[in-house]
């Protein structure tokens, strides 16, 4: 069973054993990276399958203002991860199910999702789209590898 966490400094050192492939890392971080980046307003989240930590993620509650193309209640996400071992098993779409759930309980204020995905990620924009989220017909060209498509999803209905 697939379950999202707020991260804790219990989960501290299992994060960090999660790994990426190398092509990968250049679309969300290295687990290092990503515990360094946890501010007031970007929560760092844990993905756990069976008790047993697997993936990562950041929801970004500044992302209406950092990015243009995000209307008001809007909540990002970003730097979403799979370890390398457990991918092909389902449980990115599995993790994107938990996290509406997670969203409605824990942030129940914000309305929809967003995300950016490159355009050479084909397999992240793959398991987004299976797992309900919509391309918005915009890019995002202010990335460090390459222009992303702009997806969302809305979290209430």
């Amino acid at each position: 069973m697939i379950e999202i966490h707020r991260l804790t400094e219990a989960h501290i050192e299992s994060v960090k054993k999660v790994r990426l492939l190398e092509e990968q890392i250049q679309f969300s971080s290295t687990a290092e990276d990503f515990l360094s980046d946890e501010t007031e307003s970007t929560h760092l989240h844990v993905i756990q399958w069976n008790k047993i930590t697997v993936g990562f993620f950041k929801l970004d509650l500044n992302y209406t203002s950092n990015y243009d193309f995000c209307p008001n209640n809007t909540i990002g996400l970003r730097k979403f991860a799979i370890d390398k071992d457990q991918q092909g098993k389902g449980l990115g779409k599995q993790s994107i199910k938990a996290l509406f759930t997670y969203l409605k309980e824990h942030y129940p204020t914000y309305q929809f999702l967003y995300l950016t995905v490159n355009t050479r990620n084909s397999g992240a924009a793959t398991c987004y789209e299976k797992s309900g989220f919509e391309y918005t017909n915009e890019m995002y060209l202010g990335g460090d590898f390459g222009p992303q498509h702009v997806m969302r999803k809305q979290i209430t209905a």
